[in-house]
């Protein structure tokens, strides 16, 4: 009769490809699902404010850079047609006097030209306006 050696011990490996596998495929869903926010290429020196409160991002953004040029959305528009833009603009079911509209303007647009602004967007409608800011 033969008796078994109680010192061998059985070998054993774990295949670690499988769990690679996993982790990679995990890496691409989270990479692939992710949001990530869209910054427009437009540049500002927003004017700073002590007392800024942050606001949604949500909305209608105009833009107007020192050269008074003027953005609806990241596209380019005149003072007539943001009217237009203003105006055909589809703000889901709510209604355009609660409908947030944000204005950054540079620091060195003129206090008319955002006067001007306001009574454009007041005139389609709105009269939600944010005015961004850059806090210390």
């Amino acid at each position: 009769m033969k008796i078994k050696n109680r010192n061998s011990r059985v070998q054993a490996t774990i295949d670690m490809t499988p769990m690679l596998d996993i982790v990679f495929q995990l890496i691409l869903f989270f990479l692939v699902s992710t949001t990530f926010a869209i910054v427009p290429g437009i540049k500002l020196n927003l004017p700073q404010s002590t007392t800024a409160e942050g606001t949604s991002q949500q909305g209608i953004t105009i833009y107007v850079t020192e050269a008074n040029q003027m953005y609806f959305n990241d596209e380019a528009v005149t003072k007539e047609t943001l009217g237009e833009k203003l105006m055909a603009f589809d703000t889901g079911d709510t209604e355009k006097k609660d409908f947030p509209v944000s204005l950054e303007a540079d620091s060195m647009v003129t206090n008319g030209t955002i006067v001007g602004l306001f009574d454009v967007i007041r005139v389609n409608g709105y009269s939600v306006i944010n005015l961004r800011t850059k806090s210390n």
